[in-house]
């Protein structure tokens, strides 16, 4: 799991980028968006050989296996991080629009800022695509890095179905739940 998503999103997805890369044994297709899709990501295409492989555990047994990659939360590329935030969201009245701010209390990411690099936006990943932001604020108390804020702006209808699936699939990898104030 870790080695495709380390491979597929290694660096931010340019939104102009029209050429398939390539990654031996993985295609990485353009940016898809089609009126009768929803999908709004970049497509991987796996070879006809890489399909789910079956092994034998015993003669009688035999287990399917399939790999998905986690959502996750990363302020320096390749680095995930592992804080859980508060998230706020706010919506338009006529639902044109909304924001969602990112709330993290004590974030990991100033654990490894210093071996491995800056925070160089605020990335969202999922199986559809990479979510990014560069509205990231740090908090400091007494000089010491105490939170960070990031807000994520979504200015069309089909921005905030395509968040709402993210925030879906995050909640359910670490256990989160909507509640409506």
């Amino acid at each position: 799991m870790a080695s495709l998503q380390s491979l597929a999103f290694s660096s931010p997805i340019s939104h102009c980028s029209h050429q398939p890369r390539s990654i031996p044994g993985l295609s990485i297709g353009a940016f898809h968006s089609s009126a009768s899709s929803s999908f709004n990501g970049q497509s991987l295409h796996l070879p006809r050989s890489s399909s789910p492989k079956v092994s034998q555990t015993n003669k009688n047994t035999s287990r399917l296996t399939i790999m998905m990659v986690k959502p996750v939360i990363q302020f320096i590329q390749g680095i995930d991080e592992q804080t859980i935030p508060d998230v706020k969201l706010t919506k338009s009245r006529d639902g044109s629009n909304g924001m969602a701010i990112f709330a993290f209390n004590e974030p990991s990411v100033f654990d490894s800022s210093s071996v491995v690099g800056d925070i160089t936006g605020f990335y969202m990943i999922d199986e559809e695509g990479v979510l990014q932001s560069v509205d990231v604020n740090a908090k400091f108390v007494n000089g010491k890095p105490a939170g960070v804020e990031a807000k994520y702006i979504m200015r069309t209808p089909r921005e905030w179905d395509r968040f709402m699936r993210f925030m879906e699939r995050y909640a359910n990898a670490n256990g989160l739940s909507f509640v409506k104030k």
